[in-house]
């Protein structure tokens, strides 16, 4: 009978709302922050006891820790900004591109033209990538 690992690769967490994002946003910029520095830098019309509710629930769900040493929490991303973004744009491609990178990648162009210069840089990735992807 093959042997069950001990311990179970913990789940990612749910995808982050637009109001999550935006919040995530500042934490990523700005590092380790209370809710009131979180609120000021949103800048929003909404009350701080909404910015400290979303990020109550957001702490539930996994997407922020918060650090309760201190009288003010500290919260900041569980997860790096680049980790994510390749979340939501995998969750994206296989909901609304039928899993076409080529066309979650027009789309993207489409939506928003890039610049010479940043498909200049698009290029050079792919080149890197396509390198590295052979070498394995």
């Amino acid at each position: 009978m093959p042997s069950r690992p001990l311990f179970k690769e913990p789940a990612p967490p749910p995808l982050p709302t637009d109001a999550e994002i935006a919040i995530l946003a500042v934490l990523w910029r700005e590092g380790g922050s209370t809710v009131r520095e979180v609120h000021e830098a949103l800048g929003k019309d909404s009350g701080y006891t909404t910015t400290l509710k979303l990020m109550q629930l957001m702490f539930e769900k996994g997407l922020v820790v918060r650090n309760e040493r201190y009288r003010s929490h500290l919260y900041e991303a569980r997860a790096p900004k680049e980790q994510t973004q390749r979340q939501i744009a995998g969750d994206l491609l296989k909901r609304a591109f039928e899993g076409s990178a080529k066309s979650l990648v027009l789309g993207a162009l489409a939506a928003q033209p890039a610049s010479s210069k940043d498909l200049a840089e698009i290029r050079s990735l792919l080149d890197e990538f396509e390198k590295t992807r052979g070498k394995k």
